[in-house]
């Protein structure tokens, strides 16, 4: 393999979509690329077991971001894909879930075409689709609804975000990376219009041993998320689907408990 500092030496990336957890989740086509890697340039969430897909003598640099702390920025991150690129070697991007579903992905592939370099991706099961289908939760239901959107609920200006129709009846709304900002967009949508009492569904690490379904009311979001301790792998689902998810009904459970101690 060429060195960093063969500048025509040419290679490729591959971005990978690598699920929500499970390895099983996994493509055919990205266990082929994983295993042809020279480079793997991984988020923190990745599953030892996916990594250890590639090839013993590849190098591995992981990129994990953490709330209000990134290990690199985006930019840096484009800039070490194409640097590796360059040298010849096989690059492989490694993103939990899918590539183009609020992994960034879009930017890492502008960098490398802005380089002119080659580059292709390969899709992921996304976290609402692992997470909702290890929960048993229908994100789209002939009976109950006919259109489902995916937010992120840690970008920027939550608060000046328009998600005015995505949730309500007859709709299902996912929102990623939500714990931290729960009650915020709890409040949010009810502001919107979507009523207190539209159940809602926090899937917790899922597709993993020790995932959490978790099902309450809009206006007990925030506080469930307090009481249970819902730590980030989650995504958030609200919507009538909800209704039919294999999840513990924990509002249910705390007026129970405080009747009987009543």
């Amino acid at each position: 393999m060429a060195t960093l500092l063969d500048p025509t030496a040419r290679g490729r990336v591959i971005l990978v979509g690598a699920g929500p957890g499970d390895p099983g989740l996994l493509t055919v086509r990205a266990v082929e690329a994983l295993k042809s890697a020279d480079v793997v340039v991984h988020d923190g969430l990745i599953d030892p077991r996916v990594l250890d897909l590639a090839p013993a003598t590849a190098q591995r640099i992981s990129v994990a971001k953490q709330r209000a702390r990134h290990t690199l920025p985006q930019e840096s991150i484009n800039a070490l894909i194409v640097a590796h690129v360059k040298t010849g070697a096989i690059v492989v991007r490694l993103k939990g879930g899918d590539p183009f579903i609020f992994g960034r992905g879009g930017e890492e592939v502008e960098a490398v075409r802005a380089a002119g370099l080659p580059v292709e991706v390969i899709p992921g099961v996304s976290a609402a689709l692992g997470c909702a289908a290890g929960a048993m939760l229908p994100l789209t239901h002939r009976d109950w609804s006919s259109a489902v959107s995916f937010v992120a609920g840690q970008c920027k200006g939550l608060s000046e975000q328009d998600w005015s129709g995505l949730a309500g009846q007859g709709r299902t709304l996912v929102i990623y990376m939500g714990v931290a900002t729960a009650e915020a967009i709890a409040d949010k949508l009810m502001a919107d219009g979507v009523a207190p009492d539209m159940p809602v569904a926090v899937l917790e690490r899922g597709t993993y041993a020790d995932a959490r379904a978790l099902r309450t009311l809009l206006a007990d979001l925030g506080p469930m998320v307090a009481r249970e301790r819902v730590k980030s792998p989650a995504v958030i689902v609200v919507g009538e689907v909800v209704q039919l998810a294999d999840a513990e009904d924990k509002l249910g459970n705390w007026a129970r408990a405080a009747e009987a101690l009543a």
